[in-house]
């Protein structure tokens, strides 16, 4: 068997290969919470549960009206979503004006309750969900074994990202965004509903969080805990690549990812926190985030 310093190729491969799985993940997350941050300055701890309702909803589709998986990637970001838009158009709005210490309470707050109605619901265990028939199997590359549905979540975790970079940072729709942040006024006077504006970029980001729910109830168990699982992992990743930069979220997601599976192999005892140590470095040496701005 052929070995890379001492390691088996399969092995090192496997590894990277869960780490990219697992950037996926973590871009997809940090991306919807830097979207908000950037373009509404709020910071959304309700991020991990949107995401485990994303989960939920493609598994009820399945179960109780038989939806299977290539529909559930569209109805449940647009469901999730829609009730983002409710909680920002009736609590967050109310918050603009007050200090973000507020906002980051009251998500936080939502969080507990969306996790604890679906524990009471639907218990602690965890739910499966099966692959589509069509991203079943994988291909042998000789130096290791692909599954089909992995390679899938990378590629569409990929275009999805650069998609949203190209669109805030490459298009009208998105100099209007970043426009608002700066000055609302200035971009209402052009014709431009700002807080609709803003209602429907909450809505997405929360959406964003919903389709990596989707994306990952086939690899992960359909769980309330889910969320809660990674979304502390998920604000060291936008801490890191810079809070409410979105290339530094893609950037960043996909590098830890790989960082993260490279330590699983050459020392698995850090593989939990070298992403917490990574990012106690980067707010020593730039406390703005790899891609952040200076203030």
């Amino acid at each position: 068997m052929t070995e890379i310093f001492g390691i088996p190729t399969q092995v090192l491969f496997g590894q990277l290969l869960i780490g990219l799985i697992n950037g996926s993940f973590y871009a997809l997350l940090s991306l919807g919470l830097a979207v908000i941050f950037g373009l509404l300055n709020i910071i959304n701890f309700t991020h991990g549960a949107q995401y485990m309702m994303g989960a939920f909803v493609a598994w009820l589709l399945l179960e109780k009206l038989g939806i299977g998986y290539w529909w559930a990637l569209l109805v449940a970001p647009l469901a999730v979503g829609a009730t983002g838009v409710i909680v920002e158009r009736t609590m967050l709005a109310r918050l603009y004006k007050l200090d973000h210490l507020y906002g980051l309470l009251l998500t936080f707050g939502l969080a507990l309750i969306v996790q604890g109605l679906f524990r009471n619901e639907y218990g602690s265990s965890g739910q499966p969900y099966q692959i589509p028939a069509q991203l079943q199997g994988g291909q042998n590359l000789g130096f290791m074994f692909l599954p089909n549905y992995r390679a899938w979540i990378i590629v569409a975790s990929l275009v999805v990202c650069l998609a949203t970079w190209y669109v805030i940072e490459r298009t009208k729709l998105g100099a209007y965004l970043r426009a608002a942040t700066e000055n609302p006024q200035l971009v209402q006077a052009f014709g431009v509903n700002v807080p609709r504006m803003i209602t429907l970029t909450y809505g997405f980001g929360v959406a964003l969080a919903a389709l990596a729910g989707v994306m990952a109830a086939p690899i992960y168990q359909v769980s309330p805990q889910m969320g809660a699982d990674l979304i502390i992992v998920v604000f060291a990743v936008v801490v890191i690549g810079g809070m409410g930069s979105i290339l530094g979220s893609i950037v960043t997601g996909f590098g830890l990812g790989l960082v993260e599976g490279l330590t699983k192999v050459f020392y698995p005892e850090a593989s939990s926190t070298v992403i917490f140590v990574i990012m106690a470095i980067v707010l020593l040496v730039r406390p703005a985030g790899l891609f952040g701005t200076q203030k």
